[in-house]
């Protein structure tokens, strides 16, 4: 396979990671002495774990910006990732999953070439399986965002300025393989922040749900998504409330499948900007750094749309444990106080629900005089809100330990989660043309968010974006689901009020569906036949 490393990368080896030992930034002699013993080839995989920091730990545009379900409050986003308007390989932030996960990708590969040297260990092999789990969801974040990506297995360790562009389907099988000989690599335990068994699993699901809509794929496809999402699930049903799941420092629950781990400690030496930001989207300015240890940082960006305010209903537990619906006094005595009678609301957020009853609203200021009332339809997104609280806060991320700043969250960063796989298998059954199944599957998690079940006739892909929504709202994968079921154009144009299907139409025609690949890396590109998307 052709030699590559991409230049604009400019490699760091030096990311610290909660639990994690910090890769050293070696010179290539001592490299091989250090990584060849089992320390020092332990501290390498470390080292990969805490390359997801920098792939999912930045700013989230990539994963959530120019949907359905979320647009600017206040503060600008990149107009390009937000709005398809004059969006090239020059736009802001379209490099992002370009660079991290490169970055990535040569850090595993070069420890999959030190499994060759180091240390026989009894978790060598263990190691081994979770390196090709991280070097497979690289590759998956490549594919899905830029279509043909260069595929690189050799470790690199002088510069190749030439490369070539992997067909999709060939990337695929890739990942595919990868996982599939992890399986066994990994061990069953219990999720500790390490790679297990079904992390693997589910990620299996992820990637044949996703070959399945490719034109490449297969309906046999589906039916692996489903098998793989099952045997993930294990017969586990949903016992935490929604509520409990997302309290702070709950991260490593039973429902748990896979995360990016991060701790107060970790972060000690720079709290400010050893952290993430995804507690300070998906919500309004809530004040500046006078506010600080009483409400957290908001950038008044990626704020929720009308859409996305509508999909909840009175009897949805996810309405409350989503959004902070009422805010005292002080933001954070929501999460600090176990007695909420006596504290002061200072803005309360209306539900559709009692939306037009003067009643329900007469009666709820005159039991709380201190209130901004927000009456509904006034606090999504579209209102283009001047104020400080003018859209509905998300307080799923809130971390009430957090310094303020865009970059001090430290509770750990979710990917994967078994509501979510139940939600997978239902996709993938609905696919493969087992409705039924489908049904059990996303009846669970409508049971555990207190809401009927729905009927075969309900059940189809617009439902289950729906039911994602509310089950995962803020979570780093809309815009691969929107892209995944072909639904990108028609629902982004039609629920967010920044977007039309005309801002879709590209070079010749084509859709922006694919991220252009960026400028910087063709520029370095010695191979002329490297081409962009077609769109750009």
């Amino acid at each position: 396979m052709k030699k590559i490393i991409i230049l604009l990368l400019a490699l760091s080896t030096t990311y610290s990671c909660n639990d994690y030992l910090e890769e050293e930034n070696l010179s290539n002699a001592v490299a091989e002495e250090f990584y060849t013993t089992a320390d020092g080839f332990a501290s390498l995989v470390n080292a990969n774990y805490a390359q997801l920091k920098n792939i999912y730990g930045k700013d989230p545009w990539l994963f959530v910006a120019g949907t359905d379900l979320y647009a600017r409050g206040r503060t600008a986003e990149p107009p390009g990732l937000s709005e398809y308007t004059n969006l090239n390989g020059f736009s802001d932030g379209v490099d992002h999953l370009y660079k991290t996960c490169y970055a990535a990708i040569q850090t595993i590969n070069m420890g999959m070439y030190y499994a060759d040297k180091t240390a026989q260990t009894n978790v060598l092999q263990r190691q081994i399986g979770e390196l090709k789990f991280l070097r497979a969801n690289s590759y998956f974040l490549l594919v899905q965002t830029y279509g043909d990506v260069s595929l690189v297995t050799d470790y690199i360790n002088t510069p190749q300025l030439s490369f070539s562009r992997t067909p999709a389907e060939d990337v695929y099988k890739f990942i595919i393989q990868e996982l599939e000989s992890a399986l066994p690599l990994v061990d069953n335990s219990i999720y500790n922040g390490r790679v297990n068994a079904r992390a693997v699993k589910n990620l299996l699901a992820q990637v044949y749900l996703t070959k399945g809509y490719e034109t490449f794929g297969t309906s046999d496809d589906f039916r692996l998504a489903a098998q793989y999402a099952d045997d993930a699930i294990g017969g586990q049903s949903l016992s935490l409330t929604f509520e409990d799941f997302w309290r702070p420092k709950n991260e490593i629950n039973s429902e748990v499948i896979f995360s990016v781990q991060y701790s107060s400690e970790s972060a000690a030496t720079s709290p400010l900007t050893l952290g993430h930001p995804q507690g300070s989207y998906f919500g309004p300015y809530q004040g500046g750094s006078e506010v600080a240890g009483d409400a957290p940082y908001r950038t008044y960006s990626l704020c929720p749309t009308q859409f996305a305010i509508d999909l909840y209903t009175e009897d949805d537990t996810r309405w409350k444990s989503t959004f902070m619906t009422e805010v005292y006094e002080r933001y954070f005595d929501y999460f600090d106080k176990t007695d909420h009678n006596e504290l002061i609301v200072a803005h309360y957020y209306e539900p559709k629900w009692y939306a037009g009853n003067t009643t329900y609203k007469t009666q709820y200021i005159t039991n709380h005089p201190n209130v901004e009332y927000h009456e509904y339809g006034s606090y999504a997104a579209e209102n283009n809100p001047n104020f400080d609280y003018q859209t509905i806060p998300v307080k799923k991320f809130d971390d009430p330990s957090a310094q303020f700043g865009k970059n001090s969250n430290t509770r750990d960063i979710i990917l994967a989660h078994l509501s979510d796989t139940y939600l997978i298998a239902a996709e993938a059954y609905l696919k493969s043309g087992n409705t039924s199944k489908g049904l059990e599957r996303i009846n669970e998690v409508r049971r555990r968010a207190g809401v009927s079940n729905i009927t075969s006739s309900q059940l189809d892909i617009d439902f289950i974006l729906d039911e994602r929504a509310r089950e995962m709202l803020g979570e780093y994968n809309r815009w691969f689901d929107l892209k995944r079921t072909g639904k990108l154009v028609e629902r982004a144009s039609k629920y967010n009020f920044l977007i039309q299907q005309s801002n879709f139409i590209g070079n010749n025609g084509n859709l922006k569906i694919l991220r252009p690949i960026p400028q910087s890396a063709i520029d370095l590109n010695k191979n002329p036949d490297f081409k962009q998307n077609p769109a750009y």
